[in-house]
């Protein structure tokens, strides 16, 4: 399955989080009913994945947590805040950057149109 095949069905499965609790609850209930979702579709997912920071050829331990990964191809992270700001957006792609993957997706919940706050981050993809 492609990175644009997971795409989708995490698409979908935002969709029915969001239809199903709807916005302003905590970004610990989302991540749990997204991973629920995203399991039901038959997709291997991982939770708060750890991965170091590698800094001129030196480990220097955990960086930071991936809220899901995606069949080890797509990262997934979650935010329930009033606005977007630019630093989520840039954090998503360093994140995707720095896990070597070639796709994001970047979703707040805390919206009143989860469609136009959902948002790919492409790296060499």
């Amino acid at each position: 399955m492609s990175e644009n095949d997971i795409s989708f069905k995490i698409r979908g499965a935002i969709f029915n989080v969001y239809n199903k609790l709807g916005p302003g609850l905590l970004e610990s209930v989302y991540e749990s009913a997204l991973a629920y979702e995203l399991i039901k579709e038959g997709l291997k997912i991982e939770r708060q994945v750890s991965l170091p920071i590698v800094y001129d050829g030196t480990e220097l331990g955990a960086g930071f947590r991936i809220d899901i990964l995606v069949e080890k191809l797509v990262l997934i992270e979650i935010k329930s805040v009033d606005t977007l700001a630019d630093i989520h957006h840039k954090q998503t792609l360093t994140y995707v950057r720095l896990s070597g993957l070639r796709l994001g997706v970047l979703v707040n919940f805390n919206t009143a149109n989860i469609l136009s706050s959902r948002y790919r981050k492409v790296n060499q993809l």
